[in-house]
């Protein structure tokens, strides 16, 4: 075999780290955007927060198709296609650059690296530089006084579950070792209320192996299991359903008044239903009457009573202290009545102020960095170039980002202009390669775009892909949103009578009288879409 030397030259496709960034900044949703934020603020000296008024950037949806002038070339010098100004949106998923192979020995904070986010060297201010997100409200801790406190800063003061317990406990006499089994128990409690270990289990996982201990934890923690049990709110410290149904029995005897009751429960039905709590919850789930009444040698009548009573129960006591936090939902879009035009409404479409971030480039380290370039530390020097060009870089990034979110966003609201006149029926079918032909994006793009993004309407706030929607036929030969058929099912089944209620075989015939083809199983598919039991468990006893 004979050896020798060859040179050849190759092309292969690759992201530049400002298009990656630009990629992953759009399909962040709100809560990661102001975390990724938060990490830039403090790995960058040369991204701050302001406060204070400034001419927005000439970057965005304006400037999204101009030409690149020759002195905004020389200004950035970028490296690739994908990075220069006049980059838009419409390149997110597709755009690559062709790059050739680099010296691996290339020092990685050389002004020379081709990876180096595309800077000039340059330490000049520019207008990029300015500050973007001119409209927000400058960023505080919620934690002044007013009436701007932020909601999830009112979500945290919520009292947690083990809190409540904690202090109930506190009003009660134990001795040293009862009070720390009911601290250990209480705390062992997963976030429905129940405690999911056996004591056994949790006693072998501090004795170590003693078993004189085990035997001693194991008593203070059946004393202390009757004392949780005891707590408010009813059923809390129960090991499955059935038992947290028994313990509400109980407590139902004594606190009436707590679940609503009228009067005291009569101890006839009392035992009838606690009856019932022992047998499988399968029956009880299925409300399977027949098998009920022989089980627990009563009437039928009696069943049915005990049903109701039992239906009246809290299966999670623990779902109210649950922190309501994650239920928050800032929107990203706002979507405002703008009048009529011809008699026809008009709506405004308009970021939320609130979500988009003040940023900009630092002007005292930008000057300083300036009036310092002949440094001896060449390396260092090339190294805070860098860190101020991703400052520049990240800034774009962002408004780039909200930039295509406004332009998804108008073309929804352009295309579901029914819906936000008269309500979720009216929503036309619509897909993602809709709205990406229009705006010259790829679909993949649509998707990142809708994807944990939300815009509030007149009707409410709703992800971004809750506009989408696949069409069913029509005896006319249109296309009918599956939204719309949802919304109309569930207006079906809201009429409905409580002792007949629609089977999905009838609403199918009645979506075919109303002219849209539904086969009975997608309507089960829509049924349970929406959360909405079967037939059998909507009947009223």
């Amino acid at each position: 075999m004979k050896q020798g030397l060859s040179l050849r030259v190759s092309q292969h496709l690759a992201l530049t780290p400002q298009l990656q960034q630009s990629i992953r900044l759009l399909q962040l949703s709100t809560l990661e955007l102001g975390q990724e934020v938060e990490q830039m603020l403090d790995d960058n000296p040369f991204l701050e927060l302001s406060a204070e008024e400034a001419v927005r950037e000439d970057f965005g949806v304006a400037q999204a198709d101009a030409l690149v002038t020759p002195a905004e070339r020389d200004a950035e010098q970028s490296t690739s296609p994908e990075a220069d100004a006049n980059y838009s949106g419409a390149d997110y998923a597709e755009s690559t650059s062709a790059s050739t192979t680099k010296d691996d020995d290339a020092t990685p904070l050389s002004s020379d690296d081709a990876y180096d986010w595309d800077g000039d060297g340059t330490t000049e201010m520019v207008p990029d530089d300015s500050e973007w997100g001119g409209d927000a409200k400058a960023r505080t801790n919620n934690l002044g006084d007013g009436d701007d406190t932020d909601a999830t800063e009112l979500a945290r003061t919520q009292e947690s579950l083990q809190t409540h317990l904690h202090r109930q406990a506190l009003r009660l006499r134990l001795s040293e070792e009862d009070r720390a089994a009911l601290r250990f128990l209480i705390e062992s409690l997963n976030d429905d209320g129940y405690l999911e270990d056996s004591l056994d289990a949790l006693a072998d996982g501090l004795a170590h192996g003693d078993a004189e201990q085990h035997s001693n934890l194991l008593h203070h923690f059946t004393v202390a299991l009757g004392l949780l049990q005891s707590l408010e709110p009813a059923g809390v410290g129960a090991r499955d359903l059935a038992e947290c149904l028994r313990l509400q029995l109980q407590a139902l005897l004594d606190h009436a008044d707590t679940y609503g009751c009228e009067s005291p429960i009569q101890p006839d039905l009392w035992a009838v239903a606690l009856a019932m709590c022992a047998q499988p919850m399968e029956l009880l789930a299925r409300r399977d009457i027949k098998t009920l009444v022989q089980r627990c040698g009563a009437t039928d009548a009696q069943v049915r009573a005990a049903l109701t009573l039992i239906a009246r129960l809290e299966p999670k006591p623990g779902r109210r202290f649950v922190d309501v936090e994650r239920n928050i939902v800032v929107p990203d879009v706002l979507v405002l009545p703008a009048g009529k035009v011809g008699g026809s409404p008009r709506f405004k479409v308009q970021l939320n102020p609130d979500v988009m971030p003040k940023l900009r480039v630092h002007d005292i380290y930008a000057n300083v960095l300036r009036n310092h370039r002949g440094g001896k530390d060449s390396v260092s020097h090339a190294a805070l170039q860098q860190r101020l060009q991703e400052a520049r870089w990240f800034i774009k990034n962002i408004q780039q980002r909200f930039d295509t979110i406004l332009r998804v966003s108008t073309a929804i609201v352009e295309r579901q202009k029914s819906f936000f006149t008269h309500g979720e029926l009216a929503m036309r079918p619509l897909v993602l390669r809709e709205i990406a032909d229009e705006l010259g994006l790829h679909e993949s793009t649509i998707s990142r775009v809708t994807t944990a993004k939300y815009m509030a309407t007149p009707f409410g706030t709703f992800e971004l892909k809750y506009f989408f929607g696949s069409g069913l036929g029509t005896e006319t030969g249109g296309n009918a949103s599956s939204t719309a058929v949802r919304a109309l099912i569930k207006q079906f089944i809201s009429s409905e009578s409580n002792t007949k209620p629609l089977s999905d075989n009838q609403i199918s015939e009645m979506l075919k009288e109303q002219g849209i083809e539904c086969a009975r199983r997608t309507v089960a598919k829509y049924r349970e879409g929406l959360k909405i039991a079967p037939a059998s468990l909507r009947k009223a006893l």
